[in-house]
C-alpha cells in the first residue's frame, strides 16, 4: 500500500510543468502550512480540557 503523503506528493508534482517551478514552492508551504494548522487544532482538542482542569487549580489558588 503506497502511503498517503506520497500519493499526495506526486498528485502536485504532477501539477506543474517542467519548465516552471516557481508555483511549485508556493504549493508545498500552503500544503505545509494546512498540515501545522490541523496538528494545532488537533492538540488543542486533545490537550484543551485536561490543561484546563490544571490551569483552574492553580488559578484558585490565588486570592483576590
Amino acid at each position: 500500500m503506497t502511503h498517503p503523503l506520497l500519493k499526495l506528493r506526486t498528485w502536485v508534482s504532477s501539477l506543474r510543468s517542467p519548465h516552471d517551478d516557481r508555483g511549485a514552492s508556493l504549493v508545498e508551504y500552503a500544503l505545509l502550512l494546512a498540515l501545522i494548522a490541523i496538528v494545532c487544532v488537533v492538540a488543542v482538542g486533545f490537550l484543551g480540557e485536561s490543561t484546563d482542569a490544571g490551569i483552574s487549580a492553580g488559578a484558585s489558588g490565588f486570592s483576590n
